[in-house]
């Protein structure tokens, strides 16, 4: 019994220190994760974060350029897929339009061998194929487990896309393979169908018992269906957890914003349990931090009470929503629009109070205070980091070719609407607001990335160049322990 018990919760999959690298870009950042036997685990992420990339390499579509991948404990990193006890649903079901429902699941059966459980001459196990009444057996067993129990004879061009969806599923566990893979697979279907497929996967989940590893950037979605959650974004991951863990305790300020809605604010920790922000004191939870450490944190609009007479910040409703159970509002307090949602409404104009309950405030730690890289210098007034050549004022006399470390605040950059106007070129991956400003993190194009406070708003994707006054780069010497952790 305990050996079964130790079976059921070890990891089926475990990978370590993984990255993939297309043509001098990092994809996925070295990533480790274990997968516990059973679990349904979403990796979620927007567009480009590399979730797809890492679910290849687990398939064994993609070689990691570093990094191991073990499944059932042994290395399976050089394993071709179709050696690996995996089976993976793509989001284009990739069905056959000539066979009808039963032959499209009966395929696989019908390529594989099994043992026989003799042996050749040569100690080789004996394999045989399986028999017309075996597949027959499993193909309706796993028609029934879609809920599509007489629809063997029907040809594919004639069934709806979550039909079509259940049988790309039946034909991927026909074969009983230790892991599925899904790359958004509901990505085809409308919302109404996109809602009753999440609850019918989770449903399919507990009854076939094996490992889900699910893909997508629908929050809802991995929140609905999860056991587990991967938050991913530019290769990394930021955070593995429960959906409830990681809606309550968002691990940075991406997480809490990329998680549902949320009030993402900069504070300082005055003392443990105590945090300043939009002027006033608060109590919360927290503790451990610095004192006077600067700090995001994160309020969700349904921990926040509005009341008519009192509270800790005064404010005034901008707008208000009825979104059918609830109203949402925005309202501006101590220069920050709160988004709030509250069953009572508030009109617009209306002058209101906040409270904050100490359980519904979260601090982070933050994840950047200032832009560090590793530079040389390259004449008597440029220094080069991150691809690009910058000008700054050597007081101290440095030497060509001395290695520096570069330090410019978050609110010293500008951002230029075209790439050719800054020393580098980027792309805008996350936009925070902040209240008073935006926060930006922005990519340059040899996959170095900057922090930048401004008031002016920027879309996730813009192409942007990054510009700095002499004045506002700080260039010293460091020694060569001092340069771990500061980006090259």
């Amino acid at each position: 019994m305990a050996t079964a018990a130790r079976e059921k919760f070890d990891n089926i999959i475990e990978i370590k220190n993984v990255s993939k690298v297309f043509d001098g870009i990092t994809v996925v950042d070295d990533v480790n994760l274990a997968v516990r036997r059973g679990e349904f685990v979403t990796l979620l992420g927007p567009s480009g974060c590399g979730k797809t990339t890492l679910l290849r390499m687990i398939a064994g579509f993609e070689v990691p350029t570093n990094g191991t991948i073990v499944l059932e404990k042994q290395d399976v990193t050089g394993v071709p897929p179709h050696l690996r006890p995996i089976n993976t649903v793509f989001q284009k079901y990739a069905l056959f339009p000539h066979l009808n429902v039963y032959k499209n699941i009966a395929f696989g059966l019908k390529l594989k061998r099994i043992p026989t459980g003799e042996l050749d001459k040569k100690g080789r196990p004996i394999l045989r194929k399986f028999t017309k009444d075996e597949i027959a057996e499993k193909v309706e067993r796993v028609l029934k487990l879609v809920n599509l129990e007489s629809y063997g004879h029907r040809s594919i061009t004639g069934l709806s896309g979550g039909q079509q969806q259940r049988i790309a599923i039946a034909r991927a566990i026909v074969c009983e393979p230790k892991v599925l893979l899904l790359d958004e697979p509901l990505g085809a279907l409308d919302l109404k169908m996109r809602k009753e497929m999440q609850l019918e996967l989770a449903a399919m989940h507990k009854n076939i018992g094996i490992t889900f590893i699910y893909v997508t950037h629908d929050q809802e979605e991995a929140l609905t269906m999860s056991d587990k959650i991967v938050v991913m974004t530019d290769g990394a991951v930021q955070q593995y957890g429960t959906p409830k863990a990681i809606y309550d305790e968002p691990a940075n300020a991406f997480v809490a914003d990329f998680i549902g809605e949320s009030n993402i604010l900069s504070g300082v920790m005055k003392k443990d349990f105590c945090v300043e922000f939009c002027g006033a004191d608060f109590e919360c939870m927290d503790k451990g931090f610095e004192r006077d450490e600067r700090v995001d944190l994160v309020v969700r609009p349904e921990d926040i009470a509005v009341s008519r007479k009192s509270g800790a910040l005064c404010g005034e409703v901008t707008s208000t929503v009825f979104k059918g159970t609830y109203y949402e509002m925005e309202i501006r307090a101590a220069d920050y629009e709160f988004t709030v949602q509250n069953t009572s409404e508030f009109r617009t104009g209306e002058t209101v109070y906040l409270s904050i309950a100490p359980n519904g405030i979260h601090i982070m730690k933050k994840l950047k205070v200032v832009n560090e890289f590793k530079g040389v210098v390259t004449s008597e007034n440029t220094v080069e980091f991150c691809g690009g050549q910058f000008e700054f004022i050597n007081s101290a006399g440095l030497e060509k070719g001395t290695e520096v470390r570069v330090s410019i605040p978050f609110d010293k950059i500008e951002l230029t609407d075209d790439a050719r106007d800054g020393a580098v070129g980027a792309n805008v991956t996350q936009t925070f607001y902040k209240g008073t400003y935006y926060q930006v993190q922005v990519y340059t194009d040899d996959d170095h990335d900057f922090f930048i406070d401004t008031v002016d708003e920027w879309d996730m994707g813009d192409r942007v160049g990054i510009a700095v006054k002499p004045e506002d780069i700080t260039v010293t010497v460091f020694e060569t322990a001092e340069a771990e952790g500061v980006s090259e």
